[in-house]
This record gives structure tokens, C-alpha cells and sequence, in this order.
């Protein structure tokens, strides 16, 4: 063989020998063939599991899909997609295959996923409409007149930290044969939708579940019944998360559970110590005893788990904010995803900036409201660094 066709060929189409590789290895490649063409014809067929094309699947991005699959209580399969708005569209997209297309949405969500519903989807011809969840007479009201096919909900609302009684959504969701479509980005392994009959789950992989800053990832999972219909819009959008981005994810994963306990027990130590700051009008809060949404909290929740994001309302409007977000040291002050590091941002003015002041007080932001997402730092250290900024303001 002359040297182009070995430098072309020569180390590649080694076969796996009886060994395994202790972590999953990253597999760049784009495409897989097999010794016998009759072997890819059934891959093709679905007469034997196998890779064939990286829109289809691939090694690596199959290795996190089965592992957050295994960590998501009562799920049966998940789709990890390229960015976590992809994942928003294609449990939508999934949810209303052959349905009335329509979606009503609780009206506090993260903003990249409003700007998709009302940028991207409701041009397309997808009625949607909003509604707030955290009333369940409100909500009933809106889904017998409006007759949605899937609602949306998440969680933890974004950026205040309000909490819907799940279990409530899905009862009003299955009495309308609407399907459930919860965001539980804030609160991997602490809420468990599908427990509350929750029909998708999805996620921004790239905050908690990778944790470290550096990928762009979503992820849909799913019950058994939708396992098909994902799958097939997963694969028709081409929206499959790339390998590497699937490896960092994965290796992010392999710490969750002691991460969230981290920033669960830190989020807690933050919010009490700066519960009486005067420099604060409010602090809003999961694990305090007087969030409105209480109730709604001790069963969505476990006890002395209520994520790791605390938004402060600092006395003194916008300026006062941000002059507190200038004298962070420790705190970066990126609008970016919850993880290791903590971070502060004030939506009024970057998140939740082209809604108006009206849509903005409807959703508790205040123009001195800062939302924090505390990392897994020593809490001192971050108490410190908020202290100091606050007294300096």
C-alpha cells in the first residue's frame, strides 16, 4: 500500500478486543461500518442494534443518554440534543405529533425558552398561549377554554424561584388528555416529575448536570410511550449532541449527586445569613418556611433540598443592583448556567431585558432583583464576597 493510502487508513478499523475501557471512550467518528454489508442493512432495518450515522446516534452520546436515564426516577429513555433550547423544541415538536397544536406555558420561564415559543413557534403556526401555573383555579380555567395539547412548566421557575404544585398540573394535564412537559433544569435528582405523571423531562445539561462551565447541551427523557414518536423527531431534526460535548456532560454527571448536595446545603447557609440584611427588601428562597409556594414544596421536594438558587431584592432599584454586581470579587457575574462556580445576574436588565416593566412585575422581577446561583465553593467564602458587596453598594 503506497504512504497516502496508509496515512489515510493505518491505525483506524481496529476491532474492539476483550477489554473495556473503564470510562466511555469519545468516539469522533461520524459514521460506522460493519465487516458485512449485511450486518449495516439490518442496522438499517432495525433487525439489530448498531450505529450507522451520527444523526442517528452515537457511542458516546448513547453512554450519557443511558446514564441520565438511569438516574431519572421512572424514566424510560432520553434524547440529548446539541443546546438546551433544541431540547425545549423537540419535546414540544414531540408532544404534538398528530395532536391540536398547541401549548400553553406557564408564564415564568427561563427566557430562552420564551423566546422560542414566541420568536419561533407561535409564528409557525403553533397556538400558545400563558398562564400562571401557581394557580390551580387559573390553570384549570385556561386548559378546559384553551384545549392545549402539552403544557410546559418548570420546577423551579426562572429567575424567581417559585414552585407549582406538580402533582396538581398533571392532574388538570391528564383530566384535558394534555400531555406534561416539565423543565426540572434547577432540580436534577432532588424533584421527580415523572413520580408526579409528568410525560417528558427536560433539561439544560449544560448547568447542573455537566457543572463545569464549558458545554452547551440539552436532554429530553421520556416514558415508554413517547419512546418512538422522540426518537423519530430526535433523528428528523438532526439536533444530536456532538461526542465530545456528550463526554464532558457524562463526566459531569459522574458528581451530581455530591454537587447538589453542595449546593443545596450552601443555597440554604446563604439564604438564612442574609434573611435580615438590611440592605434587602426580600429574599426569595425554596427551603424557607415562608415561601408562598410552601405547600407545593414539601411535596415536590425532599426535606433540606431545595436547589442551589437564591434571588435577593436589593433596596434601592437597579443602580443599588448594580453596584452590588460591580463590587462582587468571588461571584463572577455571568447570566450563565448554574455549576461549580457562583454566579450572579440581574434579569432585568440581560435575561428578562425586551419584556416591559409590566410582564417584568408579573413575574416578581424587580429592577433591584439579583438572582444567584450558588456554586459549590466554601460557603463562607461566599458569604463573605456577597457581605462585602452588599456593604459597599
Amino acid at each position: 500500500m503506497e504512504p497516502q493510502s496508509l496515512a489515510v487508513h493505518a491505525g483506524d478499523r481496529r476491532a474492539l478486543e476483550d477489554y473495556i475501557p473503564v470510562s466511555t471512550p469519545l468516539y469522533a467518528s461520524s459514521s460506522f461500518f460493519y465487516r458485512r454489508v449485511e450486518d449495516l442493512a439490518s442496522v438499517f432495518a432495525g433487525r439489530r442494534d448498531g450505529e450507522v450515522y451520527a444523526r442517528h446516534g452515537n457511542p458516546s452520546v448513547r453512554a450519557l443518554e443511558a446514564q441520565v436515564t438511569a438516574l431519572e426516577a421512572e424514566a424510560d429513555c432520553a434524547c440529548a440534543t446539541a443546546s438546551d433550547t433544541a431540547g425545549v423544541h423537540l419535546a414540544i415538536a414531540a408532544a404534538l405529533v398528530e395532536r391540536r397544536q398547541s401549548v400553553l406555558a406557564a408564564r415564568a420561564l427561563r427566557a430562552s425558552t420564551l423566546d422560542f415559543l414566541d420568536s419561533v413557534l407561535r409564528p409557525s403556526g403553533v397556538e400558545v398561549a400563558y398562564c400562571d401555573f401557581l394557580d390551580a383555579d387559573e390553570l384549570e380555567r385556561q386548559v378546559r377554554a384553551f384545549r392545549p395539547a402539552a403544557l410546559l412548566v418548570e420546577t423551579i421557575s426562572n429567575p424567581v424561584p417559585r414552585v407549582a404544585d406538580l402533582g396538581r398540573v398533571s392532574e388538570v394535564a391528564r383530566a384535558h388528555e394534555a400531555l406534561l412537559l416539565v423543565d426540572n433544569t434547577p432540580a436534577p435528582l432532588i424533584a421527580q416529575p415523572f413520580r408526579h405523571r409528568a410525560d417528558m423531562v427536560i433539561y439544560s445539561a449544560a448547568g447542573y448536570l455537566s457543572g463545569h462551565g464549558d458545554t452547551r447541551a440539552g436532554i429530553v427523557l421520556a416514558r415508554a410511550e413517547h419512546d418512538e414518536t422522540l426518537h423519530q423527531a430526535h433523528e428528523c431534526f438532526g439536533i444530536n449532541l456532538g461526542p465530545v460535548e456528550a463526554f464532558l456532560v457524562m463526566r459531569g454527571v459522574k458528581t451530581l449527586p455530591l454537587r447538589m448536595r453542595r449546593h443545596c446545603a450552601n443555597a440554604r447557609v446563604v439564604a438564612e445569613a442574609l434573611s435580615d440584611h438590611p440592605a434587602l427588601e426580600r429574599i426569595v428562597f425554596p427551603g424557607h418556611c415562608d415561601h408562598p409556594d410552601s405547600a407545593a414544596i414539601q411535596r415536590l421536594l425532599p426535606r433540606g433540598q431545595s436547589g442551589g438558587v437564591v434571588a435577593i431584592d436589593v433596596r434601592g432599584g437597579e443602580a443599588k443592583a448594580q453596584a452590588v454586581l460591580k463590587g462582587l470579587q468571588l461571584v463572577s457575574t455571568a447570566s450563565a448556567d448554574a455549576g461549580l462556580a457562583t454566579r450572579a445576574s440581574h434579569p432585568a436588565s440581560t435575561t428578562h431585558r425586551r419584556f416591559d416593566l409590566e410582564t417584568q412585575r408579573s413575574l416578581g422581577i424587580s429592577e433591584g432583583l439579583i438572582q444567584i446561583a450558588i456554586g459549590a465553593e466554601d460557603v463562607e467564602d461566599i458569604l463573605a464576597d456577597l457581605k462585602q458587596a452588599l456593604a459597599a453598594a
